[in-house]
């Protein structure tokens, strides 16, 4: 990762991560819904993760748009033809997303916490096991999305 050319680890971010996210998203949705919809009333704490998934897909939807917009742009042009007015920008930029990474990574700390570690109850149907392993795959690329960019795109820059 050190001495990928920016561009490509940002195209791998992509291409990997937000696409994932892109296809895993909506989906998720449904399932989170669903069992929030059908086990709620006997699993009171359906509602708060129903909460919590809904609070972190917008917020890492919009994050997302704004990383394919404008920021991953800005850091390939600034690659190709490095200023530091660009590179002010960028950090600038950065921080923001740093921020937003910290509380995707609270509000999935938290999804962690309501569901007990992403363990169904005993008594789970396939819909709610599916669920969790879903979100607990969703934390396990999340993690590794934001560590990319915190630990090793920004950090570069």
């Amino acid at each position: 990762w050190d001495k990928m050319p920016l561009s490509e680890l940002v195209d791998y971010i992509v291409n990997n991560h937000l696409a994932y996210l892109k296809e895993e998203l909506d989906p998720l949705e449904e399932f989170v819904t669903k069992i929030y919809n059908v086990h709620g009333e006997r699993d009171p704490h359906l509602v708060k993760l129903h909460q919590l998934y809904n609070e972190f897909k917008l917020l890492i939807e919009t994050h997302m748009i704004n990383e394919e917009s404008n920021v991953f742009p800005l850091i390939k042009k600034y690659e190709v033809s490095p200023n530091e007015s660009l590179k002010q920008n960028i950090l600038e930029a950065t921080s923001k997303m740093e921020n937003e990474h910290e509380t995707c990574v609270n509000l999935l700390k938290q999804m962690r916490e309501v569901t007990s570690d992403y363990e169904p109850p005993l008594n789970a149907c396939g819909s709610y096991r599916v669920t969790y392993a879903r979100l607990k795959d969703l934390e396990s690329d999340t993690l590794n999305h934001i560590h990319l960019e915190n630990n090793i795109l920004f950090n570069r820059l």
